[in-house]
């Protein structure tokens, strides 16, 4: 196999958990901090809060709170923890507005709220939204849930089967419930909602039952629809109007929605948005992505399939888009467009560039401008033979020919996996080094294209999956990525996928889980782990820290495995079937042997 860029390499270098790339990261340190910014309206003075999954709405995960470093981090304790009563995954972010923390679970997404002021930080109340059970049955790939926002007073979350809903953050109290999704034609509801300008944000989740996606904003203080724009379909219905201006030529062309799909395909054509959202609020861009679309046979479904696998930038007020850029034209193998992107201000080229770093499913660090949508650089940055890179000029994906997958014939070792390098676990970036830190797959597989049939509520997929460990022999690698050298700085290999989120302070940490149970504390500049804990299950969660009622810094994780990469544990399947949750059991098989289902809160501070 041939595979793309260093990383590799490197990787099969690798002798101890962390490994230095080249020469002492330092220079590009000192350098970095001094030419990367985040800008100030999308990413505010830290207050100690954590009132959103992504810390901010420029998505970088970072907390200026800096009482916990390297020098004392290996004196952490649990200070409490709390059972959630639900042993599926647990993907949401422990959420602290003022003295409370809210935490939500998998289905039946119930919402609690806990007393900080309190030693053990005893329940306050909890709210139980009661979702259909039948939502289970449509969930793809586990019933999670990626967490609760707090806004104004009000917490708002989803459930599986397709509410929102804002609830009372001090009574628990229900303020308002809106049913967006529909179950019996396979829409479920997992992502976050989120909240800006008095909106509040979401999409629908189930790419592989055929559904078809779309973002709608709901007014914060009543519930009711403001706006509801698709992926797939004419431009009427995507939003697309005398305001559209993307940077491709090739994008400008009217009802690419429907054109560049087969004869009505569109209307089951996925595209769901059940990943992160970003706000510039200088700009009054909204940034989204678009996931995959159906079915996965590529075959069925000629022409780019536009806008699935995309990242669309809109005004939040009406929905209209501004630009749209397709990462994956044609994708065929389920690389969703959905995961995070981080707004940063950048030099480039003798200029400061107003840009979106996105880590995408697809192996390629895209740097985008955001005003424009123009793809300034897409780097690989892990394992990657299915392509051979990015065209600028015209921001096209190129596919090897050889990698193609073709009805009947199965194609062997592709890389990326069905996952992507990175699936929804997010990034993290420090101004304070001035590096992103990626937690990501190191996954390949074998493919297999079938045909399928649409029925309405039933799986839409046409492919046959068998997943297995990358090069080196390790499936999870976490890395240090200098945006301006196109490079790592550092990377740490783990057995299995790393499909927790990452944590960076301004204490010089990065936090993430792996799926085993470790919970680890890194040191963000030369990746040595200086502090790791074990917890009673796999840990595919987002990380969390924030300043307590006493003052003192406290770091949150949820613990429990599950998700995709670990649904052989939290679905009890059967590891001989290596098909099993779409060909993951066949590369995680041993899983079960190292960890079990379970649902804690842990919660820790410095003696």
């Amino acid at each position: 196999m041939t595979f793309r860029r260093l990383t590799v390499k490197l990787a099969k270098g690798a002798v101890a958990a962390s490994v230095l790339w080249g020469a002492p990261a330092s220079p590009a340190l000192a350098q970095s901090p001094a030419t990367i910014s985040v800008p100030r309206a999308a990413a505010p003075a830290d207050d100690g809060q954590w009132t959103m999954p992504a810390k901010n709405f420029a998505n970088t995960r970072f907390s200026e709170l800096n009482e916990i470093t390297p020098a004392n981090v290996g004196q952490l304790k649990v200070d409490f923890t709390f059972s959630l009563g639900v042993n599926k995954g647990q993907e949401a972010p422990p959420i602290v507005a003022g003295d409370t923390m809210y935490i939500v679970s998998p289905y039946p997404n119930v919402l609690y709220a806990l007393d900080l002021t309190k030693p053990g930080a005893p329940l306050k109340w909890r709210y139980d939204p009661k979702p259909e059970a039948a939502a289970q049955g449509v969930a793809c790939c586990d019933v999670v849930n990626r967490g609760p926002t707090v806004v104004d007073g009000k917490v708002y979350m989803s459930t599986l089967d397709g509410d929102v809903v804002a609830v009372d953050a001090a009574t628990g109290k229900e303020a308002w419930k809106t049913k967006v999704a529909d179950i019996n034609v396979g829409e479920t509801v997992t992502m976050a909602p989120f909240v800006a300008k008095g909106k509040v944000f979401v999409g629908d989740s189930g790419g592989e039952y055929g559904v078809r996606g779309w973002i709608q904003a709901l007014d914060a203080g009543s519930g009711k629809p403001v706006w509801k724009a698709y992926n797939t379909g004419p431009d009427n219905e995507v939003l697309i109007g005398s305001d559209f201006k993307p940077f491709y030529e090739a994008d400008r062309a009217k009802d690419l929605g429907v054109s560049t799909w087969p004869p009505d395909a569109w209307r089951q054509g996925g595209g769901t948005v059940w990943g992160w959202i970003a706000y510039d609020p200088d700009l009054n861009l909204l940034y989204h992505g678009t996931g995959n679309p159906g079915p996965w046979n590529s075959d069925q479904r000629p022409g780019d399939n536009k806008w699935t696998n995309a990242i669309f930038a809109r005004n939040p007020d009406t929905g209209q888009a501004r630009w749209a850029y397709q990462m994956t034209p044609h994708d065929l193998f389920d690389w969703d467009g959905i995961n995070e992107s981080i707004l940063l201000d950048i030099p480039w080229k003798g200029e400061i560039r107003k840009t979106l770093v996105r880590p995408e499913r697809n192996g390629h660090l895209y740097v985008i401008d955001r005003a424009t949508g123009e793809v300034l650089s897409a780097e690989a940055y892990a394992a990657i033979n299915a392509t051979s890179g990015v065209d600028l000029k015209t921001g096209r994906l190129a596919y090897v020919s050889d990698k193609q997958p073709q009805v009947g014939k199965v194609v062997r070792d592709v890389c990326p996996t069905a996952p992507g390098s990175k699936d929804w676990n997010p990034s993290a970036f420090s101004p304070v080094t001035g590096l992103l830190y990626i937690p990501h797959n190191n996954v390949c597989m074998d493919w297999e294209s079938v045909e399928t049939s649409y029925i309405a509520g039933t799986p839409y997929v046409g492919a046959e999956v068998r997943m297995k460990p990358g090069p080196g022999g390790h499936m999870g690698e976490f890395k240090a990525w200098n945006i301006l050298e196109g490079k790592p700085a550092w990377v740490i290999t783990e057995r299995f996928p790393v499909w927790s989120g990452a944590l960076a302070t301004a204490g010089d940490l990065v936090f993430y889980g792996d799926m085993e149970g470790w919970f680890k504390a890194v040191n963000a500049r030369t990746g040595e782990i200086v502090w790791k804990f074990k917890t009673a299950s796999g840990i595919i969660g987002q990380p969390t820290t924030y300043k307590g009622p006493d003052g003192r810094q406290y770091v949150a994780i949820l613990s429990g495995v599950g998700g995709w990469a670990g649904a052989i544990v939290s679905g009890d399947l059967d590891p001989r079937d290596g098909t099993a949750a779409k060909g993951f059991v066949n590369a995680v098989r041993d899983l079960k042997n190292v960890t079990t289902p379970g649902g804690t809160l842990y919660v820790f501070r410095l003696p």
